[in-house]
């Protein structure tokens, strides 16, 4: 592998070549704790193409780094200048790794995130950091007080608690799914007094252990507080003129109500908006996949087609249904993109091969051997696979095999160990698999 100092120190931008999608999550967990271990430590930022690919290394980059903290940072899971709003489980996890952006950086940290997600504006770090409330046993707070605080924030009220974003009361009992966390919040009241508060699995409803204190966040970017509600008034007057406070959504926000789809015009609502680069610090070290790139033009293109296609809508039913914000209100364009990312050499990583040169590294990942000739001929691919392994060995390689579960890997080692004749060596975690692969042993565990 390629000295990694390099790519920390590098004040250009440089290629990532040969780094095959597999290999992404070893890489990155690689980078990351080198990043945190150099002396301005910094988080490692990785901008995926999609949904999937990011899901994909945020699975993955803990197994190779157990001590790796993983922030995933989703794009919202609606269409631009939709009438739905994004989910709360969405919004849930965007707040809270915006959040975790301005904590101190402790163990080595990964923030994954994808090109839809980057090119959306977001709040400031000033206006997240306004709107948490520390929780904690013994304060006096109320119940009416803190449903008119979680509301504000975007909960909604529920009988009963299951996803992030909800709220119920129940008596004495307030539960709650905040942002951020794994589990439900239960607060027991006496009086105006927290008396307890306890984590508890929203499937079973059951408490699992009292905390002490907790940091609540917002569930949405959509802040209804009194002065959002006074800017938005305010600024739909001015942008669609005094005949637009007939308007559901108009009407709807003066009265402090939430309104399915509210959040495309999270411009109206703050004073300004920032890019997610705005969140990051000057130590971070932030890579692309190469594929974002065309997935950023496609998402531009898209944003300006739904834009288009809501105004045409409008016009057509006399402008009274929906009001669409302008493209570059809530999205940024590909100049204002470049001018945000300009203060980080943000690094390409292809998995396509190029020549190593001052600007370009090879990691020499390549893409995985495919037995499908062997099996469209009908040959025991067993063998087939048995032969490659033991050819890798010839040339100095150490095989690692990986498998789904204990079962799957103990039939595999079995059914190749036959047709190669040797003896596999069994680990349970990666760090293990190349201990046995350093000893020149080939190693089997479980993914």
């Amino acid at each position: 592998m390629p000295d990694l100092n390099r790519i920390l120190s590098a004040t250009v931008p440089l290629t990532l070549a040969s780094v095959a999608r597999g290999a992404q999550p070893l890489v990155l967990a690689d980078l990351a704790r080198a990043a945190a271990a150099k002396p301005s430590a910094g988080r490692t930022v990785f901008i995926a193409a999609d949904d999937a690919a990011m899901r994909a290394v945020t699975e993955s980059a803990a197994f190779f780094a157990p001590e790796l903290e993983v922030i995933e940072y989703p794009a919202w899971d609606c269409l631009p200048f939709d009438r739905a709003s994004p989910a709360m489980s969405v919004s849930a996890r965007r707040l809270a790794a915006l959040q975790q952006l301005q904590q101190p950086l402790g163990s080595p940290q990964l923030f994954v995130t994808t090109i839809n997600a980057a090119l959306q504006r977001t709040l400031t770090p000033f206006r997240i950091r306004e709107s948490v409330r520390l929780l904690k046993v013994g304060m006096e707070i109320g119940r009416e007080s803190l449903i008119a605080l979680v509301q504000r924030q975007g909960y909604s009220r529920v009988d009963t608690v299951v996803d992030s974003g909800e709220y119920a009361v129940r008596g004495s009992v307030f539960d709650l799914y905040p942002s951020g966390l794994g589990y439900g919040l239960r607060l027991d009241f006496f009086g105006d007094e927290i008396e307890t508060m306890r984590l508890f699995d929203p499937a079973t409803q059951r408490s699992i252990q009292p905390v002490q204190t907790h940091l609540l966040l917002p569930a949405s970017e959509a802040l209804l507080d009194e002065d959002s509600i006074k800017r938005f008034r305010t600024r739909y007057r001015e942008q669609f003129g005094a005949h637009a406070t007939s308007d559901p959504l108009y009407q709807a926000v003066t009265d402090g109500r939430r309104l399915a789809g509210m959040e495309h015009w999270l411009p109206l609502f703050e004073d300004r908006l920032v890019s997610l680069f705005d969140h990051l610090a000057e130590g971070d070290l932030v890579l692309l996949d190469a594929a974002a790139a065309k997935a950023a033009e496609e998402r531009l293109s898209d944003i300006a087609d739904y834009r288009q296609a809501r105004s045409e809508s409008a016009q057509r039913a006399g402008g009274t249904t929906y009001r669409p914000l302008t493209e570059t209100a809530l999205y940024l364009g590909k100049d204002e993109l470049d001018r945000a990312s300009a203060g980080w050499p943000i690094h390409r990583m292809s998995q396509f091969a190029e020549p190593e040169s001052p600007r370009v590294l090879d990691f020499g990942f390549g893409s995985p051997r495919d037995f499908a000739p062997e099996r469209a001929a009908g040959n025991n691919i067993y063998e087939a696979a048995a032969k490659h392994l033991s050819a890798l060995a010839t040339r100095g390689l150490k095989p690692i095999v990986a498998a789904y579960t204990a079962g799957s890997r103990a039939r595999l080692a079995s059914l190749l160990g036959d047709a190669g004749k040797s003896v596999p060596q069994f680990a349970d975690t990666w760090q293990e698999a190349l201990g046995l692969a350093a000893n020149g042993r080939a190693a089997w565990f479980v993914r």
